[in-house]
């Protein structure tokens, strides 16, 4: 049975940093690429980065690009999503998710964690 279990949130100020991890467990890891993805209250959820099975290939969305990093431990079975320079529209809750394939095409599986809470004060 899949799972996904996402940690390291938390609340700072606007200019820190967290590392959020995620672990899957139930899947082929390393088969799989892997994104991280946000829901802000009354917003969709939106994906904003990907990183492929090889960790070769990464996507980032434009409202993060420059402050987020992607990496996998494919050894461990971990997604990493460190946040620098965390601004007060980056409060969400942030989930990991599994993609079909080894490349950030199309839409993950449709399975979620619980998240982990962001909270940046404005």
């Amino acid at each position: 049975q899949l799972q996904l279990v996402e940690s390291g949130g938390g609340l700072v100020q606007p200019g820190g940093s967290l590392r959020l991890s995620c672990l899957v467990s139930g899947a082929t890891f390393y088969y799989h690429a892997t994104g991280w993805f946000r829901q802000a209250p009354g917003k969709e959820r939106e994906m904003i980065s990907c990183i492929s099975s090889s960790g070769v290939s990464t996507v980032y969305a434009d409202s993060v690009k420059g402050r987020f990093t992607i990496s996998r431990d494919n050894s461990k079975s971990t997604v990493n999503l460190q946040m620098n320079n965390l601004k007060p529209e980056d409060t969400a809750v942030y989930y990991c998710a599994l993609y079909g394939q080894r490349t950030c095409n199309g839409a993950p599986y449709d399975y979620w964690g619980q998240g982990t809470q962001v909270t940046v004060p404005s």
